[in-house]
């Protein structure tokens, strides 16, 4: 089983977090959806990143999907998400926040790295940023309401903490640390875990 994509995005790093998790055994090609796309569309033509290809040769793409099929393969005590309604529900709920702003972290990024500067559409990026910075402050809030707990992280600890990474890796500027406390605190003890270690973003 093969892990393909870099660990600098988000949804790549995910996954393979998760797969140790779940205790999955994997290896992990880091190719580029840019400087190596050729390459990458010889395993998926829709060079999409996390790919994952199984043992069967068949290709998996999208991060939540992959983390799905494996949650649904597991053990009940393995489980990343829990399995009572109202603790779900919550858990989604933070989840939901967290992709959000991976989502928007990344078109910030495009936005200024691929466009260029004569089309950047300024009204597009403040509305995009404005969603980034929502989802910032209900995932600071979440996570200011728990204290912090030891032992294995669930889906929506570990998802909030690659994505705050991520957000401090490539917008520093626009997501500013000291503006949420408790997200950064939240994920400065995950990455500080060899779990997180073993899959660093950079």
């Amino acid at each position: 089983m093969k892990l393909i994509g870099m660990l600098d995005s988000p949804y790549v790093r995910r996954v393979a977090i998760s797969l140790d998790l779940l205790g999955v055994r994997f290896e992990h090609d880091p190719l580029s959806v840019f400087s190596t796309f050729e390459a990458f569309s010889r395993i998926n033509p829709v060079v999409k990143a996390p790919s994952l290809v199984l043992d069967d040769g068949s290709v998996l793409m999208d991060s939540t999907l992959i983390i799905d099929y494996f949650e649904t393969l597991s053990d009940p005590a393995s489980k990343l998400l829990p399995q009572q309604p109202a603790a779900l529900a919550t858990a989604l709920r933070t989840l939901g926040l967290a992709l959000a702003a991976c989502e928007k972290s990344v078109q910030i990024v495009y936005e200024h790295n691929l466009r260029p500067a004569q089309k950047l559409h300024l009204p597009w990026v403040e509305r995009v940023t404005r969603q980034l910075l929502a989802a910032c402050a209900e995932l600071d809030r979440h996570w200011a309401a728990r204290p912090a707990q030891g032992g294995r992280p669930d889906q929506a600890a570990l998802t909030t903490a690659v994505a705050w990474s991520f957000m401090q890796l490539m917008l520093p500027e626009v997501v500013k640390a000291d503006d949420f406390p408790a997200l950064k605190a939240h994920t400065e003890r995950l990455e500080q875990t060899d779990l997180f270690k073993r899959f660093p973003i950079a």
